[in-house]
């Protein structure tokens, strides 16, 4: 697997598809329908259905022999491009993914989400189709959904999620979620002990953390302002602004990295998933839930101008199945799926991203990267 940072360039790749005519029904078949003598198969179904070509009819495809299509097919391609916004979904479940598809090489572009929906819309407007899978937060998605760059699909681990959290076209499914983690206070255990550390968004402006808290200047930062001038109001942001904050410009992920150095003591905009990771290494770190928690849900999607849609499809089913979602939550990820006892979190949650339409979230988001200059950038 090769892993791409944000500046990182990738092969150009097209992906030149055909378009088949509908097959003509002879009177001698109609005769026997008419008689009951023979039963017209549903498109998609049973053996005398035609093999998709166009990325629609592979995309939508629901044969009986859709994943040996979609194997055969993938071993002809022989890679996936993969842009998400997750790094446990960049790392470990694209790792387990060509572990399971050795003849599948996996290409990940890891990223936030900001910058993840601008890679692709520049590159679709130069006509550059690099992606196969796109798995990000919801509000990009929608808007990627909005422009019309997402293709529907179907896949047989659809079944397992509850229909209100999938978005659906006219015949398939548009992008759909694939993990849910929580945005909260994350601390060095050495630096702070356990029953010291802030126990509410008013603690943090205790004069102690002066000066030893840092947030991410990225989307998770940007939530976090939002979701405490939702939460606290205005006066606690500026009274934050006063505790000499940083913005450390990388992921939450990079920045849970630092706090597990001791290089940041402390930060309200850490990823339980990266703690629950860096605990598993040994790493002195705790995170705390601090209500109401910010819920971050990760949605996947297939992307019109799919390059390898065999491997894409393929792709797009283990991260739903059962066993992607097992290695998902090894890395403290939570499962949408309805079969899988996912981790609880007996905490007040805010769905930030699902209180706005599209236009509205957009509007917010600027507000709120506004302000977090204008609190913790420029002040200092």
């Amino acid at each position: 697997m090769e892993v791409a940072d944000r500046k990182g360039r990738m092969p150009f790749m097209l992906y030149r598809v055909t378009q088949s005519k509908p097959a003509l029904i002879s009177a001698a078949v109609g005769f026997l329908l008419t008689a009951g003598l023979l039963s017209l198969p549903v498109p998609g179904y049973g053996a005398a259905a035609s093999k998709p070509k166009t990325v629609a009819e592979i995309a939508l495809y629901q044969g009986p022999d859709r994943e040996q299509l979609l194997i055969e097919g993938a071993k002809k391609e022989g890679g996936v491009t993969f842009y998400t916004s997750n790094t446990w979904m960049a790392g470990a479940v694209a790792q387990a993914f060509e572990k399971k598809y050795p003849f599948v090489k996996v290409l990940v572009w890891r990223s936030d989400s900001k910058d993840l929906l601008k890679r692709v819309m520049e590159e679709y407007a130069a006509g550059r189709f690099i992606a196969d899978v796109l798995e990000t937060s919801p509000e990009y998605i929608a808007l990627l959904h909005r422009d019309g760059l997402l293709q529907e699909h179907y896949s047989p681990e659809m079944a397992f999620y509850d229909d209100d959290v999938k978005t659906k076209g006219k015949n398939g499914v548009l992008y759909w979620p694939n993990r849910e983690i929580y945005i909260s206070l994350g601390f060095n255990t050495k630096l702070i002990p356990t029953a010291e550390a802030p126990k509410s968004l008013k603690d943090l402006l205790d004069p102690k953390w002066k000066g030893k808290m840092s947030i991410a200047g990225t989307t998770t930062g940007v939530q976090w302002v939002g979701n405490s001038l939702e939460v606290m109001g205005r006066e606690f942001l500026e009274k934050m602004g006063q505790q000499e904050v940083s913005v450390q410009n990388m992921s939450g992920a990079a920045l849970a990295g630092l706090v597990a150095t001791g290089e940041v003591p402390l930060s309200p905009t850490i990823f339980d998933s990266n703690i629950s990771t860096a605990k598993q290494k040994g790493a002195p770190v705790e995170w705390r839930p601090l209500e109401p928690v910010i819920a971050a849900v990760g949605q996947s999607g297939l992307p019109k101008q799919v390059p390898h849609p065999h491997a894409a499809l393929l792709f797009l089913d283990y991260i739903h199945s059962k066993e992607g979602q097992q290695v998902a939550m090894k890395g403290g990820l939570s499962s949408p799926r309805n079969d899988i006892g996912s981790l609880e979190h007996k905490f007040k949650k805010s769905y930030l991203e699902a209180k706005y339409s599209v236009e509205e979230y957009e509007k917010k988001f600027t507000e709120w990267e506004t302000l977090m200059r204008k609190l913790f950038i420029r002040r200092r």
